[in-house]
């Protein structure tokens, strides 16, 4: 397969709508007497952000006076056959993901209402409480933050799809050089399609908050209920007096529920400072990638 098919049939892959944009320019190109291509003359049938794409791939490429399509040909030849979309449903919210935020948000209702949390403790205290039984409390709190660090670490890697915000940031900081080069050239034109290319991905960026936040509803909904069952445990005075206590660096010997620093409790403390480091051991291990690939 040519190189230019190759391109276009990627850009198409991408971007749908873009497969419409080229028929026009290529209806343009050949239907005009040899003028080029300039964005003022198409600018209501390609987006900004199509033009920068097909300009950065190398699909326009500069003429006397504007642009032209490279190989029609080949461009022809790469529209003339269906390229499957991606599929967008790995990154967008579910209905069962909807749910989950729902029963999240609705679980959150235990930390101030004791009915709820009093209703989720005695239910988990069926599963959770033969742990209690053979293990201290603060043991039990390690156990625990283990098992939300690997579901955590697992959600993450099956839920969150970090190749596109790395696409997203390689392709700003590309806009930005792009600008410094028009900047430099006096070429306003091409200064204002980088500036509207640029708002678009911008607006592109809450679509990538959402990518993140899609799999911290889970955990939330299976953290939530654990983390009001440990709560119920200590408040309702489940945990022996000889369990009701920890040692933590810095701080020695603390009653579980006493403030560190006057703040947090100390087994809040310990459970974050469990999962945390817990979180990062396994993250490391099992080669999750919760940042954005800019290599």
């Amino acid at each position: 397969m040519a190189r230019t098919e190759q391109t276009v049939r990627s850009l198409v892959r991408e971007d749908p709508e873009l497969a419409d944009a080229l028929e026009r320019l290529l209806d343009q190109q050949e239907g005009g007497e040899g003028d080029a291509l300039k964005w003022r003359n198409v600018k209501e049938d390609v987006t900004t952000g199509q033009w920068g794409r097909l300009i950065e791939k190398g699909v326009l490429e500069d003429a006397d006076d504007g642009f032209r399509l490279t190989d029609t040909d080949e461009i022809r030849e790469a529209l003339s056959e269906d390229v499957e979309a991606d599929d967008d449903e790995d990154s967008s919210w579910s209905q069962w993901d909807k749910m989950a935020a729902v029963g999240a948000v609705a679980m959150m209702a235990g930390y101030s209402i004791g009915s709820v949390r009093n209703t989720v403790g005695r239910f988990l205290d069926l599963v959770l409480g033969p742990l209690d039984a053979m293990l201290p409390f603060y043991l039990v709190i390690l156990v625990l933050a283990t098992l939300t660090g690997l579901y955590s670490t697992i959600l993450q890697d099956n839920l969150m799809d970090m190749s596109g915000m790395g696409e997203h940031q390689e392709r700003m900081q590309e806009i930005q050089d792009a600008q410094k080069e028009a900047r430099a050239n006096d070429n306003d034109e091409r200064l204002d399609q980088l500036r509207e290319e640029q708002m678009e991905l911008m607006g592109d960026q809450l679509g990538m908050f959402k990518q993140q936040f899609r799999p911290m509803v889970w955990i939330m909904l299976i953290t939530i209920p654990v983390f009001l069952w440990m709560y119920w445990m200590l408040l309702a005075g489940h945990v022996d007096g000889g369990e009701g206590y920890l040692v933590l660096p810095m701080f020695g010997r603390l009653e579980l529920l006493d403030g560190v620093a006057g703040f947090f409790p100390a087994w809040i403390v310990w459970y974050f400072f469990c999962t945390m480091s817990i979180g990062q051991i396994l993250r490391k291990a099992l080669n999750v990638q919760t940042g954005p690939d800019t290599a």
